[in-house]
């Protein structure tokens, strides 16, 4: 009875502990290394999901070892060296492939270029990443299998 007692006591506390560490919305510092060594997968542009044309893969932004950056912005391949000052992220000297795509696949380009080649702020959670400036907000998803 008595052991029964005690695992009452501290089991509510033990559960609140794995919730707030397994929760996606857990915060992170914004750091190179917690930044990097992911695969980001764009899940929504200005809090809207994505409008992709059919057979088109959602945009990404792979972050590798010296913080190199590259993914898929929508419809080209794009590369580049991720810079962090503080909370502000961007990819300096940004290159593309250049393919053209159907709409919206080319708008939704353009805003990743913008938010990426420019100074945004950054959000970091164990699961997710945010990537806002003046004019957009990217939610990023970390693929599985690279945290």
């Amino acid at each position: 009875m008595k052991k029964t007692a005690i695992a009452m006591l501290f089991a509510p506390a033990i559960l609140a502990g794995c919730a707030a560490s397994s929760g996606q919305g857990s915060s992170m510092d914004v750091t190179v290394d917690n930044m990097q060594n992911h695969n980001w997968v764009l899940e929504s542009v200005d809090g809207k999901a994505l409008d992709l044309p059919e057979g088109f893969a959602a945009p990404n932004l792979e972050i590798g070892e010296a913080f190199a950056a590259n993914g898929h912005g929508g419809c080209n391949r794009y590369f580049g060296q991720a810079e962090l000052k503080g909370d502000q992220f961007r990819i300096d000297k940004m290159a593309t492939t250049m393919m053209a795509c159907p709409e919206p696949a080319m708008t939704l380009e353009g805003v990743m270029s913008n938010v990426l080649g420019n100074w945004s702020s950054v959000e970091l959670g164990k699961q997710h990443l945010v990537l806002k400036n003046s004019d957009h907000t990217l939610r990023f998803q970390l693929t599985q299998g690279t945290h």
